[in-house]
């Protein structure tokens, strides 16, 4: 039976290994509808926010090197889509410590 369900997703203290934000699970579909990416250490960081492919290591990137200024809040609003067993990840460029939050709605098929 097919749903829709708004769900969230919290991932505390990412660094420079990658997080997985979101691991899809075949036969759904997910709506990224935010993501919330907040520096908690009092140091500027750059992250990287990609998708990767199926979860088999082909990642394409959302954002590369992007800048996260120490205790500031980044904040993506474009909605966009990733399917079945892609994995919504994040990593930053150094040790660090952030946290972020995906907003997104999961449809199964």
């Amino acid at each position: 039976m097919a749903s829709e369900l708004l769900k969230v997703s919290h991932t505390a203290g990412v660094t420079n290994s990658e997080s997985v934000l979101l691991n899809g699970v075949n036969g759904h579909t997910y709506t990224i509808l935010s993501i919330l990416i907040c520096e908690t250490g009092g140091a500027a960081e750059t992250f990287d926010l990609y998708i990767d492919d199926g979860g088999g290591g082909t990642d394409y990137e959302i954002y590369s090197d992007q800048a996260l200024a120490a205790n500031a809040t980044f904040e993506h609003t474009t909605k966009f889509v990733i399917e079945d067993e892609d994995h919504l990840c994040a990593a930053t460029a150094s040790s660090a410590n952030v946290d972020i939050i995906v907003s997104y709605l999961d449809q199964t098929r």
